[in-house]
């Protein structure tokens, strides 16, 4: 058996995930389903996660869910993270870019974009798709590997844009320093948040119930620091009609 909980993972939020993921497990127990004891974490908790078999619980991003998962994995729930101007489980993207730099959005087209990796959703499908709206996709490509990295290479005059999820702009401001040298320039429209996720034949009912139960049963302090407000039931089929916008070598042989 196989959980993980690795997309807002990070040191600042690793202990309440872990209580998180025992009110999960022991609410899945009290069902009579299986749970592993402990989260997986590092690389294990993402893809080899999303596909394993014996997956119980994870979180993916909509981007994956839609392009690769949805035919392979049960979808189980979607997080409220209570996200100013997004309905109950959607967020959004926000663009950022240095405090000095007083450009507008459609200014930056030919800017450095930074973007965590060709597969996130908030990082490169919606700021692309946004982006499109305006007649334009962001190019030339500064590839990080995560939104904090992402963050840094604007910070640092590596890239000058890039666009963030608005629940990690949120943490980065609690816990990165350098996001004080960054100004929000505008945010993509909602898209629904990032799912949970179960193997393929999970009890989706019960999986949702025990998700449920463990967001009701977590601290105060818990909740605010994962921004969690509860759960809902988003179709698969809202996922499934976010656009999928080039890929980043579609995009650079076009610029």
């Amino acid at each position: 058996m196989i959980a993980s909980l690795g997309m807002y993972d990070c040191a600042e939020t690793a202990a309440a995930n872990d209580r998180f993921w025992a009110l999960i497990r022991d609410a899945l127990r009290a069902k009579g389903l299986a749970a592993p004891e402990d989260l997986v974490r590092g690389e294990g908790a993402y893809w080899a996660a999303w596909q394993d078999p014996k997956l119980v619980l994870s979180q993916t991003c909509g981007f994956p869910f839609r392009a690769r998962l949805h035919e392979k994995v049960t979808l189980v729930a979607t997080p409220d993270y209570g996200l100013e101007g997004c309905p109950p489980g959607y967020y959004a993207s926000v663009f950022v870019a240095r405090a000095e730099d007083g450009r507008c959005l459609p200014e930056f087209r030919q800017a450095r974009f930074a973007y965590n990796e060709a597969l996130s959703q908030s990082g490169w499908a919606a700021p692309q798709n946004h982006a499109a709206t305006m007649g334009f996709h962001f190019a030339p490509l500064v590839e990080t590997g995560s939104h904090r990295g992402s963050a840094l290479a604007v910070a640092e005059g590596r890239a000058d844009l890039a666009a963030l999820d608005a629940l990690t702009w949120s943490m980065l401001q609690r816990w990165e320093p350098a996001a004080a040298s960054l100004r929000v320039v505008a945010r993509t429209a909602p898209t629904p948040a990032l799912p949970y996720i179960a193997a393929k034949g999970a009890d989706a009912e019960a999986s949702f119930a025990a998700l449920a139960s463990a967001v009701a049963g977590l601290s105060t302090q818990d909740r605010e620091t994962l921004s969690l407000r509860g759960v809902v039931r988003i179709a698969a089929a809202r996922y499934l009609a976010v656009p999928v916008p080039p890929t980043p070598e579609q995009v650079a042989q076009n610029a």
